[in-house]
């Protein structure tokens, strides 16, 4: 039988059983105070200051005003008042209760204190764990100088300077294709664990062998929105499928507060009563982690899951994500599900990014984990212990890949992140010129998540140690290093069109040799892994577009250009993805197409 967490109060508002303004007239009756009205007489912020508008805000309590020698604090949840006026100030003194909705609470909060907390979400996350000081700091000049040396070299002794540029690409390429083929055997034995096993422990259902939790938690998901008219009606249906009880769903669609569009489109989608809007007032930068940041003081949730706004997460998934934290302890403070596209048969850009992807969850990013190196998280789909979240300060508000930077630090704070195997939809980015400016922003993150952690490479291989601190060189110079310097290794070509390259005098045949078999390899290897991650049968269809990613990814040299151009000219600018340019909601979980595991291969 499952208990669960959640208040009368909040079970009642959540089934719609009881208005919220009838519920705190019939609270203040049971507590015998009266219901404030915030806005018509908002709080003294003196007193707001005496506590902390953040304190206010995770207890649902405001201190409103003085009444002759007491001080009247309004309380969203009575019948917690008892053991919260304990550690209030003593010039209160005596204090008297009013209550009020936690939402009117919140509202008069965020317009007294809003900049002290626009302030907070920009500043959480510790200075030297942090890139809002990019421009100023020691990494960026010692960057700015390596290209400046780059570039000398590369005018004054050419074939120096390309020679060396080879060599790094090659060394690059051999370390990527040797964690391929790593991924590749794990996935390989995995699959053939289960096959013995009959059966996958990944696939019992929760009310199955393994007992559900004894008492269900409140799990907060946030949904940062921006500009997405096309998208948000569907993403409130989508949510709406999810199989969880609704007083236990805590869902925040995270919009700026100059975002009209947005806010009027949410206004009239008829929001059920456990999702709301938080509207991010506007500060120093812009970007997803912030108002990732400035929404998490909101929240309520012992756990908490980001989406993105064209997602469709498997209506099984939160309780999927309650269950393996309950069989977890605190240190797995991070899951990350898988990711999948629901347009992938939309043309052939969105199928080589479904291969993409496919391939990234379901062998590289587990093989990563068995092997134990950090694990560089996705933007959605994404579940952290409240707890380990708020001590790591979230997301770092300036860093445009701010999944993959707190991926990193969870790992330097000594804690574990699991892949687990529940899957999310999201529209992919089938436009090219729009997939380069996502890519970009990607790769400008991974560049400035590289620059931060490295700062003090000592302190972090004694953090993570050895094995993680290779690791973040492999996945994030390395791949920086790939896309950069493809288009030293696209220069062999012109030896099979029979013309001179530049170190045919440089080099001796033999090593032409060689390296047309590295080359030859690594293709083959991409490709045999590429077929291995879409062999499943609701990917098949995708197996004949696996070797036409030969094509796909010069695009991504393109947007690695793009991004070192933005690192110095606009580091924390975000290229928003445009959502919805598919316009048909089709079936995604249904009957149609029924979702199958990546082992289901039948």
């Amino acid at each position: 039988m499952e208990r669960e967490e959640a208040r009368f109060g909040d079970i009642l508002l959540a089934h719609d059983m009881v208005s919220r303004d009838a519920l705190y007239r019939g609270l203040a009756r049971q507590f015998g105070c009266a219901v404030a009205d915030l806005a018509a007489e908002p709080p003294d912020t003196r007193l707001v200051d005496e506590l902390g508008a953040e304190t206010c805000i995770r207890h649902g309590i405001v201190p409103w005003k003085r009444v002759g020698g007491a001080t009247v604090v309004i309380c969203s949840r009575p019948a917690e008042f008892s053991e919260l006026r304990r550690w209030l100030p003593a010039s209160f003194g005596r204090v008297h209760l009013a209550v009020a909705p936690e939402a009117d609470i919140q509202a008069a909060l965020v317009a007294a204190r809003r900049r002290a907390l626009t302030g907070r979400a920009e500043t959480r996350v510790a200075a030297d764990e942090s890139c809002r000081d990019w421009r100023t700091g020691a990494t960026f000049r010692y960057g700015i100088a390596a290209v400046a040396a780059t570039v000398a070299v590369m005018l004054t002794m050419p074939l120096v300077a390309f020679s060396l540029l080879t060599g790094w690409a090659v060394l690059t390429l051999l370390v990527n294709t040797a964690l391929k083929a790593g991924a590749a055997v794990l996935f390989r034995r995995r699959l053939r664990a289960e096959r013995l096993a009959g059966t996958a422990a990944t696939q019992t259902p929760v009310a199955g062998g393994t007992p559900a939790p004894l008492r269900l938690p409140t799990v907060s998901l946030l949904v940062p929105l921006f500009h997405e008219r096309a998208i948000a009606e569907r993403l409130v249906k989508r949510l709406e499928a999810i199989d969880y009880p609704r007083e236990l769903l805590d869902i925040l669609l995270v919009v700026e507060a100059d975002d009209a569009l947005t806010q009027t489109t949410l206004a009239n989608a008829n929001l059920p009563r456990w999702m709301r809007q938080i509207i991010v007032p506007g500060g120093a930068v812009r970007t997803k982690p912030r108002a990732l940041n400035f929404a998490l003081d909101f929240s309520r949730g012992s756990i908490v899951g980001v989406y993105d706004a064209e997602d469709a997460p498997e209506p099984s998934q939160i309780r999927r994500v309650v269950q393996r934290f309950a069989e977890r302890g605190p240190s797995t403070a991070c899951l990350q599900g898988v990711l999948d596209f629901y347009n992938a048969s939309e043309n052939w850009l969105a199928r080589a990014f479904a291969i993409e992807y496919a391939t990234w969850f379901r062998i590289m990013l587990p093989g990563l984990e068995k092997m134990g190196f950090a694990v560089p998280l996705g933007g959605t789909t994404l579940f952290f212990r409240r707890a380990a979240l708020e001590e790591l300060g979230g997301w770092d508000a300036h860093n445009v890949t701010e999944d993959a930077d707190l991926g990193i630090r969870l790992a330097r704070h000594g804690y574990r992140t699991e892949l687990i195997d529940t899957v999310t939809k999201e529209e992919a980015n089938c436009r090219p010129w729009p997939w380069v400016k996502q890519r970009s922003r990607w790769i400008k993150g991974y560049a400035m998540t590289w620059g931060v952690h490295m700062r003090a490479p000592e302190r972090l291989l004694g953090e993570v140690g050895w094995k993680k601190f290779l690791g973040v060189q492999f996945l994030f110079l390395g791949t920086l290093s790939q896309f950069l310097l493809a288009p030293v290794l696209w220069s062999f070509w012109l030896l099979a069109f029979g013309l001179t390259h530049p170190l045919e005098a440089a080099l001796p045949s033999w090593a032409f040799w060689t390296l047309g078999g590295i080359f030859f390899f690594s293709e083959i290897l991409t490709i045999a892994v590429g077929m291995m991650a879409v062999a499943d049968r609701e990917h098949r269809f995708l197996l004949k577009w696996v070797p036409t990613l030969h094509v796909y990814w010069p695009l991504a040299s393109v947007a690695a250009l793009k991004a070192m151009i933005e690192i110095v000219t606009k580091p924390f600018y975000w290229d928003k993805t445009q959502h919805g340019h598919l316009h048909r909601d089709h079936d995604i979980w249904g009957v149609n197409r029924p979702f199958q595991r990546w082992r289901n291969r039948a």
